[in-house]
């Protein structure tokens, strides 16, 4: 069985302050990783390191940049926030390597996004757990854009054909207008009235993008809170139920 996890960025970092790591819900996220029986791929978003930069210079998934400068930076924030993710779950036993979007993938003229992954079922197949970031990707027409972590949740879960998926956010789910979490969704229209953006610099769309984006899947994804990371591991779904195309309950 294989599995996709992101790790959000607010729940990795200190989103509200410029690189800083929230390093006890990293240790606590790696020792849940830790625990998984399947294949394992990682994703985490930025936070307080990418978009931070991505802010400064006026980068987001749609509008780009053809300034190197400011590629680099916002790469070279992913890379350091990727360098104590891949550390930390190395120091629990995780066989984890890093994986730089940057590097891999790209979005032709129409903003789609082309992520190879047959190096991520390699590195599964020999027994490591890639670990992917939010990050920068050339853009055909507009030079460099942003990556969600979400973007790639999904494509690397088609990729990689995962059984499971699941987003571990700062919030136990998605949440209605009374907070409750909403226990399922299946059309963004059932929920589209109670989404709303991240109160922190965030240029990947909030909640309201995360749940367009995983309707998309024809797996199933879970997002709940790193207190729900292990019981996830262990076969529950906790939180809120995405089930976009899959009729699965």
């Amino acid at each position: 069985m294989t599995v996709v996890v992101k790790l959000g960025g607010s729940v990795v970092t200190e989103k509200d302050e410029p690189e800083t790591l929230d390093e006890a819900a990293i240790e606590r996220a790696a020792r849940a990783v830790a625990s998984a029986d399947e294949e394992v791929v990682v994703v985490h978003g930025g936070g307080s390191f990418g978009h931070h930069y991505a802010t400064r210079h006026g980068v987001s998934r749609t509008d780009g940049t053809a300034d190197a400068l400011a590629v680099r930076e916002i790469h070279g924030a992913m890379k350091r926030l990727n360098d104590a993710m891949v550390e930390a779950l190395a120091d629990a036993g995780v066989t984890a390597v890093p994986v730089h979007p940057l590097s891999a993938g790209a979005r032709d003229g129409e903003g789609q996004l082309d992520l190879p992954t047959g190096q991520v079922r390699t590195m599964l197949g020999e027994g490591f757990v890639p670990v992917l970031h939010g990050d920068v990707v050339a853009h055909v027409g507009a030079g460099a854009t942003i990556v969600s972590g979400d973007e790639l949740v999904v494509a690397l879960a088609t990729g990689v054909d995962a059984d499971r998926v699941g987003l571990c956010s700062a919030v136990p789910g998605v949440l209605d207008a009374d907070d409750d979490v909403i226990d399922r969704i299946d059309a963004f229209e059932d929920v589209a009235a109670v989404l709303g953006g991240s109160d922190a610099a965030d240029v990947t769309g909030g909640m309201a993008a995360k749940v367009r984006t995983l309707l998309d899947l024809d797996t199933p994804a879970s997002i709940f809170a790193l207190a729900d990371l292990r019981s996830f591991f262990e076969g529950e779904r906790p939180g809120t139920l995405v089930a976009g195309g899959d009729d699965e309950s």
